[in-house]
């Protein structure tokens, strides 16, 4: 089995293109990966820097021969099942419920953030065991499960900030095409967008867990 592919690029277009697609007055995009190199400079503080650079600079000690990206593999493939089926099935009751009545885009926000969340914990845990079965593999891996453990704790912050945007615009979109005449399919179009906007945050979260299984599931030359 070789090494996963990803399906999205390096700084989730697809989360950044449809937040755009949503805003008032269309929003021209940068280029993805100037954008991210830039970013990442301003989000880095010193003591963040201090870290990443020692995590870099470690020794790569020989490297142990074993085989655990098809466990590894596995777990991604359920975990990213789970949470997909999961948000399909939470947007779809989003708002439909008798007690949702007129609540407005409260059982939305409730069903967003709640997605969010549940994606922040399962995903997080994912990334922790791909990132141990990366750094049991010694040599170069071991130095790239260093890096990623400085990164993941360097760039939460940032993160979270930039994630809490996505409730926030798709409250302003029901505002304009919802709020006053909130027909049926209005609100369908609602829950798509939702429902896209989550997946394609989905996608942006994994992008580290694949990058470790790509690397993970390498071929070394150590077998």
């Amino acid at each position: 089995m070789g090494p996963y592919t990803g399906r999205a690029g390096l700084t989730g277009a697809s989360l950044v293109r449809l937040l755009a697609g949503m805003a008032e007055t269309p929003q021209r995009l940068g280029e993805p990966h100037t954008a991210f190199a830039d970013g990442l400079v301003q989000w880095v503080g010193w003591t963040d820097a201090i870290a990443l650079s020692a995590a870099l600079e470690r020794p790569a000690n020989a490297a142990r021969p074993q085989d655990r990206y098809a466990d590894e593999h596995a777990e991604y493939e359920r975990v990213r099942a789970t949470l997909t089926q999961a948000t399909d099935r939470e947007v779809q009751s989003a708002g439909r419920s008798a007690l949702e009545a007129g609540m407005g885009f409260a059982p939305y926000r409730q069903c967003c953030l709640a997605r969010q969340q549940a994606m922040s914990l399962a995903v997080g845990a994912l990334r922790e065991r791909v990132r141990a079965a990366v750094a049991a593999a010694g040599g170069e891996l071991a130095r790239l499960a260093a890096v990623d453990a400085v990164l993941a704790q360097a760039l939460t912050l940032q993160e979270q900030r930039l994630l809490a945007a996505v409730p926030a615009r798709l409250e302003k979109h029901y505002q304009r095409c919802c709020a006053d005449l909130p027909t049926e399919a209005g609100l369908d179009a609602l829950r798509a967008n939702l429902q896209a906007l989550l997946l394609a945050e989905l996608d942006l979260r994994l992008q580290p867990v694949e990058g470790l299984l790509a690397a993970l599931g390498r071929p070394t030359g150590n077998t």
